[in-house]
């Protein structure tokens, strides 16, 4: 992980709704988010245990996806 990296952590319900995930803008939902990022940023994406995942994005690539609506 580089100094620029951020870490997007997600956490989804048993059906596979997302419930929370972190750095979420204002205009966005928990699950409007998620697929955002699915749609932009899938190949940074790495599924883990118990329901969760993560993004792993540079600052700079995450302030573009935010402020897209």
């Amino acid at each position: 992980m580089t100094s620029t990296e951020v870490i997007i952590h997600a956490s989804f319900a048993p059906d596979g709704t997302c419930l929370s995930i972190a750095e979420s803008p204002t205009w966005a939902t928990p699950p409007q988010w998620f697929k955002l990022l699915c749609r932009f940023a899938a190949n940074t994406y790495e599924p883990l245990a118990g329901g969760r995942g993560v993004f792993r994005l540079t600052r700079e690539r995450l302030e573009e996806l935010k402020s897209m609506q």
